[in-house]
C-alpha cells in the first residue's frame, strides 16, 4: 500500500489542536511527531490550511441491501459516507429479509466485504419470536456492533411489543443493545385522534402523532429493563427536551452502561421547516418544535448525550409523497453530516475537538471498536482532510446517494472534504475515488 506523510497540519485528536506531522505506513498511522523525515518513497501531503481528524465513524445507517436496492445500496451508500468523510458505518437490520438470524446477518457482511468502500458493521435485529436467534450473538460479540430493538414501529415492521421478549433480551444479551423508542401505544392514540379532526393529515402532523411523551414513555421504559439488568443500553436519536431527563453526565463514558445518541437533523432542523421541505423531513423519531433542538444541543455539549449519527435512511422522492400514510419516514444524509457540524462550529455553537470527540472518539469508546476513532500511533489510518476555508454547496450534481436528492439541497457549507482515508487507503481524494481497496469489518474489545 502507498505510504503518506501530512506535513505541518493542524490535527484535532483527543481534546487538543496542534500542528504536527503525521506517518501512515500501509494500513496504520506509524508517527506522529512535529518534525518527520523518512528515507522510504511515500506521498507526502501539504496540510497547509488543513486540518486532520480521526475518521467519522456513524453508529446508525440504513443502506437497504438487500431487498430495498432500488433506494440505495451498500456500495453507493458507502461513497457517499467516505466524500463525507465517514469511514465506518453500522448499518440497521431492517432490510429485506430482515437481519433477524445470524445466517441472514452473515449474508450482509459477505456483501460489504465485496462492495463498501467504508468499513462496516451490521446490527443483529430483534422480533418478537426469535430471542433464541439473537442471543447466539453472545459467542460474537467481538464481530458484530449490537443488536437493534424498535420498540417503536418504522421502516421496515419490526415493532418489539412482547414484554417477554424484551425480558429476556436485557437479561441474556452480552452485548450492546441500541433501541428506537417510541411507544407504538401512544402514536396509535395520536394518529386516531387528529385523523378524526382533519382527514387529510400533513407533514406538520407528524411531530403531533409521534410526540415528546411517546418518545419518553419508551425511553423509560428501554431504561428500566436496562437498570433492572445492568445491560449495555443505547438509546438511539434522542429528540426531545423531556427525554434528556434520563440521562446523566457524572461518569466517564467508559463507565456508562446506558448512552444517548442525537442525529444530525434533530440539531439542524425544527417543527418550523416542514412548512418548507414537507415529508422530504419526514422521519422517526419527528423532528420537533425548537425548544427541542435547544435543549439537544445543549445536552449534546454538557455530555448527556454521547454521540452524533446520521440515521441515514434514503428513499425515493416518488415515497415521500402525500398523502401523510404514503409517505415514507426518513432522510438521506450520511455524505454531509462532518460538513454539517463544521458549520455549527464555524458560527460558533461547537468547539472542533467537541465534534471529534462525539463523532469519532465517543462512539468508538460507547462500542469497544477496536483500534479506530482516535489518530494515535499503531491505530488504523481511518482519517479525513478538511479544508475549513473552502465553501461547498450540496447540488444535485454532487449528491452520492443512489435516491439522488437531500433536504440539505442549496445549503452552503463553509468547508470542504478534502481526502478521506479508510484503513490507510485513499479512497477520496479532490473529487475522484480509488475503489480498488475495501473497507473492513470492524472489531471489538469485548
Amino acid at each position: 500500500m502507498q505510504s503518506y506523510l501530512f506535513k505541518n497540519i493542524q490535527l484535532v485528536n483527543e481534546g487538543k489542536i496542534q500542528y504536527t506531522d503525521v506517518l501512515i505506513k500501509g494500513e496504520r498511522i506509524e508517527r506522529i511527531d512535529s518534525n518527520i523525515s523518512t528515507k522510504y518513497k511515500l506521498q507526502e501531503i501539504d496540510g497547509n490550511g488543513k486540518h486532520l481528524l480521526p475518521g467519522v465513524i456513524d453508529d446508525q445507517v440504513h443502506f437497504r441491501e438487500p431487498g430495498l436496492t432500488h433506494k440505495a445500496t451498500i456500495y453507493s451508500e458507502s461513497k457517499a459516507a467516505v466524500a463525507g468523510g465517514v469511514t465506518s458505518f453500522m448499518e440497521m437490520p431492517n432490510t429485506i429479509p430482515n437481519a433477524l438470524t445470524i445466517d441472514l446477518l452473515e449474508d450482509k457482511y459477505k456483501i460489504a466485504a465485496n462492495t463498501s468502500l467504508a468499513n462496516h458493521s451490521f446490527f443483529m435485529g430483534v422480533s418478537n419470536d426469535n430471542a433464541e436467534e439473537v442471543l447466539k450473538t453472545n459467542v460474537f460479540k467481538e464481530s458484530i456492533c449490537g443488536v437493534k430493538i424498535f420498540m417503536g414501529s418504522s421502516t421496515g415492521n419490526m415493532l418489539v411489543d412482547n414484554h417477554a421478549t424484551l425480558n429476556r433480551i436485557f437479561s441474556e444479551c452480552e452485548m450492546l443493545i441500541a433501541t428506537h423508542c417510541e411507544d407504538e401505544r401512544i402514536i396509535r392514540q395520536n394518529y386516531e385522534r387528529i385523523k378524526q379532526a382533519k382527514p387529510e393529515l400533513t407533514a406538520a402532523d407528524h411531530p403531533v402523532i409521534r410526540n415528546e411523551e411517546a418518545c419518553y414513555e419508551s425511553s423509560l421504559i428501554a431504561i428500566q429493563f436496562a437498570k433492572k439488568y445492568n445491560s449495555r443500553l443505547h438509546i438511539l436519536h434522542i429528540s426531545t427536551e423531556k427525554e434528556l431527563q434520563l440521562f446523566g453526565n457524572m461518569l466517564p463514558l467508559s463507565n456508562k452502561r446506558i448512552t444517548a445518541e442525537v442525529c444530525v437533523h434533530h440539531l439542524h432542523f425544527t417543527a418550523d421547516d416542514y412548512e418548507r421541505l414537507g415529508y422530504r423531513i419526514k422521519c422517526n423519531p419527528a423532528i420537533k418544535s425548537a425548544n427541542n433542538k435547544a435543549a439537544l444541543w445543549e445536552a449534546l455539549l454538557d455530555d448527556r448525550i454521547d454521540v452524533i449519527a446520521t440515521d441515514h435512511a434514503p428513499h425515493l422522492l416518488t415515497e415521500k409523497e402525500p398523502p401523510y400514510e404514503h409517505a415514507h419516514a426518513g432522510l438521506p444524509l450520511v455524505q454531509h453530516p462532518l460538513l454539517l457540524m463544521l458549520y455549527y462550529h464555524s458560527i460558533g455553537k461547537v468547539s472542533l475537538e467537541k465534534i471529534v470527540e462525539k463523532m469519532s472518539h465517543a462512539v468508538a469508546t460507547c462500542f469497544n471498536i477496536r483500534e479506530r476513532g482516535f489518530v494515535r500511533e499503531g491505530y488504523y489510518a481511518d482519517l479525513v482532510v478538511a479544508d475549513l476555508s473552502q465553501p461547498h454547496t450540496v447540488t444535485t450534481g454532487n449528491i452520492l446517494y443512489k435516491c439522488g436528492w437531500s433536504p440539505l439541497e442549496g445549503f452552503t457549507f463553509p468547508a470542504t472534504i478534502c481526502n478521506t482515508f479508510v484503513s490507510g487507503h485513499m479512497v477520496y481524494g479532490n473529487n475522484t475515488f480509488d475503489e480498488s481497496v475495501k473497507g473492513k469489518r470492524l472489531s471489538f474489545n469485548r
